[in-house]
């Protein structure tokens, strides 16, 4: 891990050490934001390019509406998943 890299990881762990619910950093610099695919219920939020920092909630089931939206305001801990570049894969 590069001097940047690190940098913003520990950047990005302090985001989400410090809030309360994930919607606390959706609009932080980081690009918090929901993946899809076969990446469903993961979130990223970037690192230096193109690494990303993967993520997921910590609640089983994940919190959603009605419409199956996830519901950010309603997840309150995520685990670590991965840094990687998924777009290369």
């Amino acid at each position: 891990m590069g001097q940047i890299q690190a940098k913003l990881f520990n950047r990005r762990l302090g985001d989400l050490r410090n809030a309360v619910t994930l919607e606390d950093v959706r609009y932080l610099p980081g690009r918090y934001h929901e993946l899809t695919g076969d990446r469903k219920g993961q979130w990223a939020c970037d690192l230096d390019q193109p690494y990303r920092l993967v993520f997921e909630p910590g609640q089983k089931p994940i919190p959603q509406d009605d419409n199956g939206k996830y519901l950010w305001v309603k997840i309150e801990n995520v685990e670590i998943i991965e840094v990687t570049d998924y777009h290369s894969n």
